[in-house]
């Protein structure tokens, strides 16, 4: 009983004590600190666009730029509906048109491409997807002219087709599209619908699409990012203005400052308006981000 009685006594759980509350570390702190720093380096160009939209033109010259002065925004927003005739807003349905339909097409067609490339075993694969890179390290303006020359060729410059056809392709997309597509479609589920019986377009439209959504939603907003600032193609191309983007239509306006001054409230004024349906469209997917991040963290 006194040998028990001990071994009960060395098993005994000791008592449980407090824990302290973690200290907090300076480094967090440290990043912290960067990180609002570098926020508000970032978004101070935003504050200073909000800030001009809001003036007067007398106000814009006079009082600094950093600082709000009397609030002419809404007279700011009549002002440039109407500037010739609502202009702008055509502006903006061109661009909307360019970036959201461009942007839609270049992501399908990257995805197509993509699965073929992930998918599809066939002599040259590789070759192809190098071309594809090499493609993702040329910079857009040194196709500009090239292309402006093609276009002439078959007289089809200063048209919608000029800017619309060179937006959809996009080689990130397909290099972003394969890379995802190798990673998120398992050989046995593609293997298993033809079994089923399922043919090559339904299986990419019914299984590949929506596990490559994540990675097709980041090609998207990519693209329509790009297309929508994109000026240098829509410079070289369009003559009517009519046709032009809001990124070239506002450089027009900017042109002609030294002589109207008052172009210069519209500019800014139609920068901050251009700004709108970018911040839009992030806010609409970045839920589907959020969904295949949380798909990729759990464990089959």
């Amino acid at each position: 009983m006194t040998l028990l009685t001990r071994t009960e006594g060395a098993h005994a759980p000791s008592p449980v004590r407090p824990r302290r509350a973690p200290r907090l570390s300076t480094v967090p702190v440290f990043v912290f600190v960067f990180m609002v720093l570098v926020a508000g380096y970032m978004l101070l160009p935003v504050y200073w666009l909000l800030v001009s939209a809001t003036k007067s033109q007398s106000d814009l010259v006079d009082t600094p730029g950093l600082l709000p002065a009397e609030w002419h925004l809404g007279d700011n927003l009549s002002a440039l509906l109407t500037q010739q005739d609502g202009v702008y807003v055509r502006w903006l349905v061109n661009s909307l048109a360019y970036a959201g339909a461009g942007a839609a097409v270049g992501t399908l067609l990257a995805a197509m491409a993509g699965y073929a490339l992930a998918v599809y075993e066939f002599k040259g694969r590789e070759a192809v997807f190098s071309v594809i890179l090499g493609g993702v390290l040329v910079p857009a303006t040194a196709l500009a002219l090239p292309l402006f020359l093609l276009f002439a060729e078959v007289d089809a410059t200063n048209t919608f087709w000029s800017v619309f056809l060179p937006s959809i392709v996009s080689p990130f997309g397909v290099y972003l599209s394969r890379i995802f597509a190798a990673a998120s479609i398992p050989g046995e589920v593609v293997e298993a619908a033809r079994i089923d019986g399922a043919g090559e377009w339904t299986i990419f439209r019914s299984i590949a699409l929506r596990m490559m959504s994540p990675a097709l939603v980041t090609v998207f907003l990519f693209q329509f990012v790009v297309i929508w600032n994109n000026f240098l193609l829509p410079l070289i191309m369009l003559q009517d203005e009519r046709l032009y983007p809001v990124t070239l239509g506002l450089f027009t306006w900017q042109s002609q400052t030294s002589r109207a001054p008052e172009f210069q409230t519209l500019t800014l004024v139609g920068a901050l308006v251009s700004v709108v349906p970018i911040v839009i469209t992030f806010l609409l997917l970045q839920r589907y981000w959020r969904a295949g991040l949380a798909a990729g963290a759990v464990k089959s």
